[in-house]
């Protein structure tokens, strides 16, 4: 069980990545999301809502195996964060940089109130809930983004 939870939580080895690791972990959860894409759009969000459950139980056991809290080799959460950003978001390319870059800026800045959630929230609810609250910020940022630039569908 412990192997199976670090293979999770560092989203398949990606933790592990020498620089970068969330950038890693957000690049490895691309094709998750053009997988999931292929599902109606109420699939999508219960695929996306059971990863995130099974990621804060995963993050917050690795902490323990870690003894670390929101140790940067776990990046599940960051998986989980662009995950919804890209909600109801057609697999396009320029929507997958875009949110990709949006996620990426929204997690390492964390504007408030994700900060306030990343101090308050402890084990694995506290290390998921700030990214998710940064993909819902990415996600609403290039929505509004999509509608001023035209190459964006």
């Amino acid at each position: 069980m412990k192997r199976l939870v670090i293979l999770l939580a560092t989203w398949w080895g990606m933790g592990y990545a020498p620089v970068a690791p969330g950038t890693a972990g957000t690049i490895a959860a691309v094709p998750f999301f053009f997988l999931l894409s292929l599902l109606p759009f109420y699939g999508y969000l219960a695929c996306v809502l059971g990863i995130g459950l099974v990621a804060c139980w995963v993050a917050g056991e690795a902490e323990r195996i870690f003894q670390e809290q929101d140790s940067q080799r776990i990046v599940i959460d960051e998986a989980v964060g662009f995950l919804v950003t890209m909600t109801a978001l057609p697999p396009a390319w320029p929507y997958l940089i875009g949110g990709f870059c949006l996620f990426r800026c929204f997690d390492i800045l964390k504007p408030p109130p994700i900060r306030l959630i990343e101090r308050k929230v402890k084990g694995g609810y506290g290390v998921v809930l700030d990214d998710v609250l940064a993909g819902i910020y990415a996600h609403i940022a290039l929505r509004i983004l999509s509608f001023f630039i035209s190459f964006l569908p």
